[in-house]
């Protein structure tokens, strides 16, 4: 694990995300004192939300609607 100092992360800090995406973990420390932990982000192999088959209900016994006009019906 690669250390170093918040000025020196600044200025390199895109030199260091291309590290961390290629598998490094890199502390930060500022005034001599850890404070963050930079590491690869874990990657999902599924698709997006948006991608995926939607949910569809299936219930058992008469549907809705013909409930709603049986008791429309009976109301009269």
């Amino acid at each position: 694990m690669k250390t170093m100092n918040f000025t020196e992360f600044r200025k390199n800090a895109s030199e260091v995300l291309y590290r961390v995406e290629r598998g490094e973990v890199i502390r930060i420390l500022r005034h001599g004192k850890a404070v963050a932990k930079i590491s690869p982000a874990e990657r999902r192999e599924t698709k997006p939300a948006w991608k995926q088959p939607g949910l569809r209900l299936v219930i058992s016994g008469s549907s809705l609607s013909k409930a709603v006009m049986e008791e429309r019906r009976s109301s009269r």
